[in-house]
């Protein structure tokens, strides 16, 4: 293992720490129990949106805290669930009184800490709604959940539901935002190698030189078959066609195309696999309005992409274009 760290165990510590350091103009990095906040939060009147999950899939949470997504984020562990603990003064230092949205990836660790800090939140008056992100097309249940994973499509959400949140949407407004873009996206991915948790040392699963897995969860999960490598276009159309058929989007519709890379991708080959992903969306007549191409769902070093397909309308369309700012995703400030 060659990794740019100091202890494995003080990874997590030691990144957040550099991070606040890189972005504190727009944000605040607590320390026991961790978590990330924007700066000025609370807004006063705004609803505070908050997500958070493992560390290791960076940007995601954190990167996305700032203007327009995200009021805070909270990371666990390397691919680890953060615990209610963190997740309950986040939650309160989000909370202008006008109430929270909590944006959980269907994994079951994430599922069940969410949901005992929002009851507890609850008790305490702050008004709490969940959204559950499960966009991931490959399998129904996995290593670490019951039901599809959430991967992908969980940035699209966050950025969405964060400018219905700028805009003054009410608490039940941005839920419903948030609901409708979980309920129109789909995503799966591919890797072509494993990725190696530094605690653990060794990567998660191995692929030959001539290997490549369809369907790969963000943690190394199996996907849904193993097959030999092939070119960029055999493997985007194994990935954009059950994406396309699961969200039953057609001809004359339009979408938000968006290529993730998984951390050990370079960007040319990431705009290959965009560049024939959109040839076959304009095949099928679908109009694609909208795109994203970079590292934004990482599952640490690992090679591969994931291809996420979002219906939009003309209000998704807007609240897509809507100001951002913060240390992953910037434009229109």
């Amino acid at each position: 293992m060659k990794k740019l760290i100091n202890d494995p165990r003080a990874v997590v510590d030691e990144s957040l720490e550099g991070f606040g350091l890189a972005h504190a103009d727009i944000l605040d990095v607590h320390a026991n129990p961790a978590f990330v906040v924007r700066k000025g939060a609370p807004v006063a009147g705004k609803v505070g949106l908050l997500s958070g999950g493992g560390s290791g899939h960076e940007p995601l949470h954190a990167g996305f805290v700032g203007h327009g997504m995200l009021d805070a984020a909270v990371p666990g562990a390397v691919f680890t669930s953060p615990t209610p603990e963190q997740i309950i003064p986040a939650t309160e230092a989000v909370d202008s009184g006008a109430g929270v949205v909590h944006i959980v990836k269907n994994y079951t660790g994430d599922v069940l800490n969410f949901e005992t800090a929002a009851e507890l939140s609850q008790a305490e008056g702050i008004s709490v709604r969940t959204v559950l992100v499960d966009d991931d097309v490959a399998v129904e249940d996995s290593l670490y959940t019951a039901g599809r994973r959430g991967v992908g499509g969980t940035v699209l959400v966050e950025k969405i539901a964060g400018a219905a949140a700028v805009r003054g949407d009410t608490l039940e407004a941005v839920t419903g935002v948030a609901e409708s873009v979980a309920r129109n996206v789909r995503t799966m991915g591919v890797a072509l190698s494993g990725c190696t948790v530094p605690h653990a040392g060794v990567p998660s699963f191995e692929l030959a030189d001539d290997e490549i897995e369809i369907g790969i969860g963000i943690h190394g999960e199996p996907g849904r078959h193993r097959i030999p490598m092939e070119g960029a276009d055999g493997i985007t159309s194994r990935l954009l066609e059950p994406v396309v058929g699961d969200l039953a989007i057609g001809k004359g519709e339009r979408a938000l195309l968006f290529v993730n890379g998984m951390g050990g991708t370079p960007l040319s080959e990431l705009y290959i696999v965009y560049r024939r992903a959109a040839q076959l969306l304009e095949e099928k007549g679908i109009t694609v309005e909208r795109s994203l191409v970079g590292n934004y769902v990482t599952s640490l070093e690992m090679q591969g992409c994931s291809i996420s397909i979002l219906r939009v309308d003309d209000e998704l369309v807007e609240l897509w274009d809507a100001p951002v700012h913060t240390a992953a995703l910037r434009w229109g400030m």
